[in-house]
């Protein structure tokens, strides 16, 4: 029996369980109801900054990068920028001795701008444009991920003598560009770049999904490309000298999810790498990995003003708030009241945003005080990856700050855009 069991009252009065593996590193309740994210108070960063406002842990980001680097080796780690790509996040990635998977001339430019050893980042892309292949080639991007025919044929033409190049594998079905090996496209590309004294073939890259916390996936997309780099080993002589297996770690967004447990899915993908390698006669490449998702998402928190509280027909309790749709593309599963402590117990209700769509949807299953009010504060969880990134001006809504939170301050890293901003680009 607990204390709230023997004082149902104090149940209300009693700030949600904040889970270890949905909410940032350093979360934690202080007086009051107030949530504190690397020392700050999330009540006033409200006053300050206004709503909403994306807050990032830098301590959190820091942690998994940490982490990462001590499962597989810093060097065989790179990031992937699109889940959340920022000068300083950058300068964070590359402090702790990451690489930069990049997507775009403006991602080349943040690593530029950041001060990354851009021998370390690598450009990929289904399509990259010419302005994404200029800026690359004048950074001195050290790898290029060549993704259809069409595109040896332009680095071969285009790119700086010696560009190192891994080739982009998909299986099956998979509607994204790649090679693959059924029908011999693979075969053929990785021939079409050994005949090319300008480009040299380092290795193969691939996806191998998203939300993944379980082995048997990337363990059998070892077991194909170790088989397929040993025929083109025989075939042109070239080996795979890197084999990077990209991202799609689990990430948990509720306490009951699963997140991928690093250290035992690293150890478990050198195992069956060197076992697969030995098997087909390969020498073993360098097992790499890119993820994105799971080194942001967890430090992410977006802060949210209550504008309306309302019923619906068959009674279920919504909660407006002043964001959604265009700072917040996906439902998240974990909301709470900041700022005070409710007075009344706790139940269910669907966060929506501010839109006019019925998909508007910030929370489907929070648990809520039932006095939450208009003027009230909501924090969301797990919203560091795919949110700021993807924020659109959806309604011509215009986008949130991004706080870096650490040491008890918190740091402006993209700041508030305005209406004027919005009209700048308005040649009306």
């Amino acid at each position: 029996m607990t204390l709230t069991d023997i004082l149902p009252t104090l149940r209300s009065s009693l700030p949600a369980h904040l889970g270890a593996g949905v909410w940032p590193l350093t979360a934690r309740w202080g007086d009051g109801g107030d949530l504190r994210v690397g020392g700050v108070s999330l009540a006033a960063v409200a006053a300050e900054h206004g709503t909403p406002t994306f807050v990032l842990d830098e301590a959190d980001v820091r942690d998994r990068c940490r982490a990462y680097a001590g499962a597989f080796g810093a060097a065989d780690v790179a990031y992937t920028g699109k889940a959340l790509l920022t000068v300083d996040v950058a300068r964070w990635v590359a402090a702790e001795g990451l690489g930069l998977y990049a997507g775009s001339a403006g991602e080349v430019r943040v690593a530029e701008r950041a001060g990354f050893d851009m021998g370390r980042v690598v450009l990929y892309g289904s399509a990259k444009s010419p302005e994404d292949l200029d800026v690359a080639y004048r950074a001195g991007v050290g790898t290029i991920v060549v993704e259809s025919m069409g595109e040896i044929t332009r680095l071969a033409a285009t790119a700086p003598a010696g560009q190192r190049v891994l080739v982009r594998m998909v299986d099956g079905p998979d509607r994204r560009f790649g090679m693959r090996i059924a029908g011999g496209e693979a075969a053929a590309a990785v021939a079409r770049i050994a005949a090319q004294p300008g480009l040299r073939l380092a290795g193969f890259d691939c996806s191998v999904g998203h939300q993944l916390s379980r082995f048997s996936q990337y363990e059998r997309e070892i077991s194909r490309l170790c088989e397929f780099g040993a025929a083109m080993y025989r075939a042109h002589g070239v080996r795979p000298e890197q084999l990077n297996l990209g991202g799609g770690h689990a990430v948990a967004y509720r306490p009951e999810d699963f997140d991928l447990a690093l250290e035992g899915f690293a150890t478990r993908m050198r195992s069956v790498l060197h076992l697969e390698a030995d098997r087909h006669g390969l020498p073993a490449p360098r097992l790499t990995v890119s993820p994105g998702r799971a080194v942001v998402a967890r430090a992410g928190v977006t802060v949210y003003r209550v504008l309306a509280v309302t019923r619906t027909q068959g009674g279920d309790r919504l909660v407006a708030v002043d964001g959604g749709l265009s700072d917040h593309p996906a439902t998240a599963h974990g909301a709470v009241l900041v700022g005070r402590t409710g007075r009344a117990a706790c139940g269910p209700a669907v966060v929506v945003g501010r839109h006019n769509e019925a998909g508007d949807v910030v929370a489907s299953d929070a648990s809520l005080p039932a006095d939450v009010h208009p003027g009230d504060l909501l924090a969301v969880a797990g919203t560091g990856a795919y949110h700021h990134a993807r924020a659109t001006n959806f309604h011509l809504v215009t986008r949130p700050t991004l706080l870096a939170l650490a040491g008890g301050r918190s740091r402006v890293l993209i700041r508030r855009e305005s209406l004027d901003d919005l009209l700048a680009r308005d040649a009306g």
